[in-house]
């Protein structure tokens, strides 16, 4: 499915602040609130919107360590294999296959730095793990939470 510029300039809006008012967001489009409200049931119903959630700053939640390791898989891997791995981890923010000599690529949050070589040496000992590459953030620059392209 592909949205058109009028429900993508919606979407940003909700990306921006999910619990912005119909009115408000109508008022930004150019659409009454009951338009706006049609238009993000439909985009819920065909799946182009999938759920409404809070962004929590991780360390409020005491996860001050960020890190992001490489994995490099045995042969035959499946991406389902690597996701059914690490979907036991609250630490994995995130994991994605990837371009390179990766096979995949997981965001970690921890609450110091033990911690995150305690999720390190856990993920390294899985059995589809060959071997790991990690790297610490010391500062993230830039976090984009919008969908799409920028308006």
């Amino acid at each position: 499915m592909r949205l058109n510029e009028l429900d993508e300039r919606i979407v940003h809006a909700l990306a921006e602040d999910a619990r912005r008012s119909y009115a408000d967001i109508g008022a930004e489009v150019g659409l009454s609130a009951p338009a706006v409200k049609r238009r993000v049931d439909r985009l819920r119903a065909e799946g182009a919107i999938t759920g409404f959630t809070v962004r929590v700053d991780p360390g409020a939640l005491g996860w001050e360590t960020e890190g992001f390791i490489e994995l490099y898989c045995r042969r035959n891997t499946s991406p389902e294999a690597i996701h059914r791995g690490l979907a036991r981890y609250p630490e994995v923010a995130s994991a994605s296959t990837v371009t390179g000599e990766a096979d995949a690529i997981v965001q970690i949050f921890a609450s110091d730095m033990r911690h995150f070589e305690r999720v390190l040496e856990r993920i390294a000992g899985e059995p589809f793990v060959e071997r790991t590459k990690s790297v610490l953030v010391l500062s993230p620059l830039l976090r984009r939470f919008s969908s799409g392209a920028p308006s």
